[in-house]
């Protein structure tokens, strides 16, 4: 791929988002972000994860950490099921699954449409990017490199192959 093909692919996903539910709740990832999304499959839990990080899969020959949305955003831990799924994103060059409770769609989200998140003293909600208004309903811009923080991005990919 030339440079001016990587160019035009990248400007061809700014402004669109994948979103998806978590506890009821509607968010957004950068696409460009986004490797690949997966059905569930059997996770090999690793001890000493964080707790929101439910343990390890195979995906394309790589074994990859998982982190589970509803805990990693403070939620009460639910049972997955046929709407359950794995997006898998790559961040800092390494690739994390997120386990959400359902994928919504793709969307394209003007820069007008996003307004800061609020700023929240100590850890807080840092991993927002922003906050949109869609037609009907309200969805957090999540920015794929605060998600983890890079303490705990080590942790959860030390032991990827």
């Amino acid at each position: 791929m030339t440079q001016l093909d990587m160019e035009k692919t990248t400007s061809q996903m700014d402004g669109k988002y994948l979103t998806f539910f978590t506890a009821q709740q509607l968010f957004g990832i950068p696409l460009m972000d986004i490797v690949q999304i997966i059905e569930m499959q059997e996770i090999t839990p690793i001890p000493g994860f964080p707790h929101y990080a439910k343990g390890m899969i195979e995906f394309q020959g790589s074994i990859i950490p998982l982190v589970d949305m509803r805990l990693r955003m403070g939620k009460v831990e639910a049972d997955y099921n046929e709407r359950t799924c794995i997006i898998v994103a790559s961040i800092q060059k390494k690739n994390i699954g997120f386990i959400v409770d359902e994928v919504d769609e793709v969307i394209s989200i003007a820069e007008d449409a996003i307004v800061s998140p609020p700023q929240m003293s100590g850890d807080g909600i840092n991993y927002l990017r922003g906050i949109a208004k869609l037609k009907s309903q309200i969805a957090l811009l999540i920015d794929t490199r605060k998600i983890i923080g890079r303490d705990e991005l080590g942790i959860l990919t030390s032991v990827s192959l």
